[in-house]
């Protein structure tokens, strides 16, 4: 019976200072941003909540659309809208409002794991290879500052984008709100690129046939594959 007495007073003891931490870490500028990051995202959770009941169909393609971004990015999100015969009205917002979230939730899990602050196991490889990326084109980036991050951000090429943007940010010693104002407007710009583009596209493509949408999200992803395996390949052969 004191055993299990002293055991749960160990585990209670171990809870009691990571609070402690998390509460001091919530205080900081970064800890508002992670705050501001999360409501933002149940934010747009309970509006997917609230679509469902008018469109099933709608709440589901913003759940696809999301998905994607996250895992392929924002071509890919965008490209199924489209091609789902979604406007602009429902398909920028959405990847605006992921892309938004990743950024708020990144930066500041990124500045606390570079301080050593507080320690993600999980998330340890995932922030290792950002650190990497964003080591690799930071010194690019200085050379003309603030411009160069928002060059960075914006033009879509492999391996560039807010979250690596942001991480950049951090490494260049810019305040939190600069790093997220020129990250956050830059990816803005660029959505708003991509959007005239694309739906252009589809707009043209979708006179061959119902086929022809399904194609170019396959080209694109074979695309994104391409640039991930020759990445990986650079990768490889520096080491």
């Amino acid at each position: 019976m004191n055993v299990n007495k002293q055991e749960s007073t160990s585990a209670s003891s171990d809870i009691e200072p990571a609070r402690l931490v998390w509460r001091h870490l919530f205080k900081t500028n970064e800890g508002l941003i992670l705050l501001f990051g999360i409501a933002v995202a149940l934010a747009g959770l309970v509006v997917m909540g609230l679509v469902a009941f008018w469109s099933p169909q709608t709440s589901q393609m913003i759940g696809v659309m999301s998905f994607s971004n996250v895992i392929f990015g924002r071509a890919v999100s965008m490209s199924i809208g489209y091609a789902g015969g979604y406007g602009h009205e429902l398909v920028v917002p959405v990847n605006m409002w992921i892309e938004t979230v990743l950024v708020l939730l990144f930066y500041p899990v990124f500045v606390f794991s570079m301080r050593k602050l507080v320690v993600f196991p999980r998330l340890k490889r995932f922030l290792d290879s950002m650190q990497q990326a964003a080591e690799r084109h930071h010194e690019k980036v200085r050379r003309y500052g603030i411009l160069g991050l928002f060059i960075f951000v914006w033009f879509p090429f492999w391996m560039t984008g807010p979250v690596i943007g942001s991480a950049i940010g951090y490494l260049l010693s810019f305040p939190a709100w600069m790093t997220l104002t020129v990250v956050l407007v830059s990816t803005y710009i660029a959505m708003g690129g991509w959007a005239y583009l694309l739906f252009d596209l589809y707009t043209r493509a979708s006179v061959f046939g119902p086929w022809a949408p399904v194609v170019i999200i396959g080209l694109i992803l074979l695309m994104i594959l391409a640039g991930y395996r020759l990445n990986r390949r650079g990768k490889s052969q520096k080491i």
